[in-house]
């Protein structure tokens, strides 16, 4: 066995100056000059006839050099004889890729002629100790026969790994592929601006904090997390799939590296989340036998006992060292008569998930600030529920000590006005109130999508940071704790929700610079002449760290999600009929026996549509487990999702997007009809 590749975790507890930085392990990549341009380490052009170091990664499929097509060139790689989806191509990149270096990875694929259009992802396997872990690099991109596809995303190894390779698979079944003009390349890390102002010590009212992947932890990302924030909060390493995937083993490596981080820069560290309805491992809610469970006073103990022992075993494993847990996330749903998301938790326990959760973080945690975390509450509806949610818990004597509010908005969502009014009700029920997950997207809309970021989007998202923090800093008697969710933009959860595309909403760009919304809110003019615009390709996203996957072990990851700009307003029935529409319906994960599915409705014509219901047809058996951003019912293979009270309004051009979970059994095809209140849809 080759020695791993090892950052000397030993370095991150050691901390600077009081200016914040912090000593890292730096590569020999790293240490090539700035201004030098991407630089490639890998190339794989197959000109020379032969696989060039790519092999069959289960050893069954057939690799070979190939003439047939070819991208560039005349040569490409052919893969045939799968016999699953997980079966394809691989490359071993463990003696080529260094921790801490973000990479851009490239390759182009196209179906054999015979096979039928399906989706490509590119995904790295990582191991240690015979331990082995996938992460998605692209996720799921149609490909068909006759059509070269671009598959390209950024990858950053951050742990030790002693295997380490990058493969191709596709989704839904295992037709023969080529692949062609492989590239990994990366651009020489730039270094951060050490003399400005810390964000932190700006905004010493409450703690400054942002959310972080392991990655975050190295090089000049460590330095930036480190000078500016004294708070941070584990994007995915403390949920449930990260933490307990299979049944009462648990994993801590991620998170323990994080708080260590915290520790050795005086930074504390929330909790998230012990409690959500997604990235919960399917074994949470099945029987021995692995069959879906039911609604019984038998299973509702199973549940809340499992649910217990997480509690226990994941808020005491960190103790004193978290400072606030988010212990239950998105839990209402205001699309429901009654406020409650219709989670498994919900439809197995009713509310008692929601007491057990808080009531053992009590006994194991208690000197945390007991949270519970929402999204759009600056909505009326949502936040009306959620208050009378929190004020009936805290009369019943649950221990709720703070609400969270995400903060998820965009450059003209929400108003100031709608978050200070938020913040007001909620002192009335004497609790807490922090500020969870805020980020502000360029986008006012769910299709949109920039090749360079013009510098008023920017100038108006500097504009909306400022607004808001003005009212926490008005509130800051009720508000003590400020999270942002990312530390640049590169690694923001936006750059793949609700679409891919680039997005850039946070303080500090995709090279860790300062961006105009940092000197607004720290009240200072830049010292650049004007806003430097962001280009990229549309196809060529980032990789979200919340996102991993992926066969053939199974798992789904994603942030605590909120739709863009929700209006407040009610939405009223159209004709059947009259609306002209279109809907773009993708398979945005897959693993065995369940998927992630998104969907974009678009109001085509001329008229605007009020209101809603979005029907079509499984062909294959599949079933639906959980939606958001609306509400859905399934009869047999027919399903039917109602819009939300905040996205029922489509004016012309405008768009919906909702997701949801599924399983899926030997198959699962995408619908091929869809009908908008009885009318039929492109």
């Amino acid at each position: 066995m080759r020695p791993s590749r090892r950052a000397t975790i030993g370095l991150l507890a050691l901390s600077l100056a009081a200016a914040g930085g912090v000593v890292a392990w730096s590569s020999s990549h790293q240490a090539k000059a700035a201004d030098s341009g991407p630089v490639t380490i890998v190339s794989s052009d197959f000109e020379d006839g032969t696989t060039q170091n790519w092999a069959s990664r289960s050893g069954t499929e057939v690799v070979e050099n190939s003439t047939t097509v070819a991208h560039g060139g005349t040569h490409s790689l052919s893969i045939t004889e799968r016999t699953s989806t997980w079966r394809g191509p691989v490359l071993d990149v463990l003696d080529v890729m260094e921790m801490g270096t973000q990479y851009t990875i490239t390759v182009w694929v196209q179906l054999a002629s015979d096979a039928s259009s399906d989706s490509a992802r590119l995904s790295v396997e990582r191991q240690l100790s015979g331990t082995a872990s996938y992460e998605t690099v692209v996720n799921n991109t149609a490909v068909s026969a006759g059509t070269w596809t671009k598959l390209s995303g950024t990858y950053t190894l951050a742990t030790e790994v002693d295997f380490l390779t990058v493969y191709i698979e596709t989704a839904n079944a295992y037709p023969s592929f080529y692949l062609d003009d492989f590239t990994m390349t990366y651009v020489p890390a730039t270094p951060i601006e050490s003399g400005i102002p810390n964000v932190k010590d700006v905004y010493d009212q409450f703690p400054m904090g942002a959310a972080i992947s392991r990655a975050s932890l190295l090089g000049e990302r460590g330095k930036l997390l480190a000078k500016h924030f004294n708070s941070i909060t584990a994007g995915n390493a403390m949920k449930w799939d990260a933490t307990e995937r299979t049944e009462d083993t648990f994993t801590y490596t991620d998170a323990d590296a994080m708080v260590t981080f915290a520790k050795a820069n005086n930074m504390q560290v929330r909790g998230h989340t012990l409690v959500w309805h997604n990235q919960t491992p399917a074994w949470v809610f099945q029987d021995a036998s692995g069959a879906t469970l039911t609604a019984t006073e038998e299973n509702k103990a199973l549940v809340l006992s499992r649910l217990e022992n997480h509690i226990r075993n994941v808020a005491g494993h960190f103790g004193d060292d978290i400072y606030a847990w988010d212990v239950v996330n998105e839990v209402i749903d205001e699309g429901q008569s009654d406020g409650n998301r219709r989670s498994s938790w919900y439809t197995l326990t009713g509310l008692d998930y929601i007491r057990t959760a808080f009531t053992v973080a009590r006994e194991v945690a208690p000197n945390a600030e007991l949270c519970i975390n929402d999204y759009n509450t600056t909505v009326t509806s949502k936040r009306d529920f959620l208050y009378n949610l929190v004020s009936t818990l805290k009369a019943e004597g649950v221990p709720i000590d703070c609400v969270g509010h995400q903060m998820h908005g965009n450059i003209d969502w929400p108003s100031a006005s709608d978050t200070e009014a938020a913040i007001t009700k909620f002192a009335a029920l004497g609790v807490k109130q922090q500020i969870t997950e805020m980020d502000i997207s360029i986008y006012t809309d769910n299709s949109s999508s920039y090749t360079s970021i013009p510098d008023s989007a920017l100038a108006s998202q500097a504009t909306r940071y400022k607004a808001l923090f003005d009212v926490y800093v008005a509130h800051k008697a009720d508000i003590d704790s400020v999270t942002l969710w990312g530390l640049e933009d590169g690694d923001s959860w936006l750059n793949t929700y609700p679409i891919t595309r680039i997005d850039a909403p946070l303080l500090f760009d995709r090279n860790l610079q300062s961006k105009p919304a940092y000197w607004t809110l720290i009240g200072q003019t830049s010292p650049a002449a004007s806003a430097t615009s962001v280009t990229a390709s549309p196809s060529a996203s980032s990789a979200s760290p919340s996102a991993s996957s992926v066969s053939p072990s199974a798992s789904s990851a994603s942030p605590s999600t909120s739709p863009v700009s929700p209006s407040a307003s009610s939405a009223s029935p159209s004709d059947p009929g009259t609306s002209v529409c279109s809907v773009t319906y993708s398979v945005a994960g897959q693993w065995p026996s369940g998927f992630q599915g998104s969907v974009v409705l678009k109001n085509t014509g001329t008229a605007t549509i009020s209101g809603w219901k979005l029907s079509w047809a499984f062909a294959d058996g599949q079933k639906i487990s959980q939606l958001w951003n609306g509400s859905y019912t399934q009869s047999d293979a027919t399903v039917t999702v109602t819009n939300a009270s905040w996205n029922g309004t489509l004016a012309p051009g405008t768009s919906a997007t909702f997701g949801f979970l599924g399983s899926w059994s030997s198959t699962n095809s995408i619908p091929t009809a869809f009908t908008v209140n009885g009318a039929t849809c492109s």
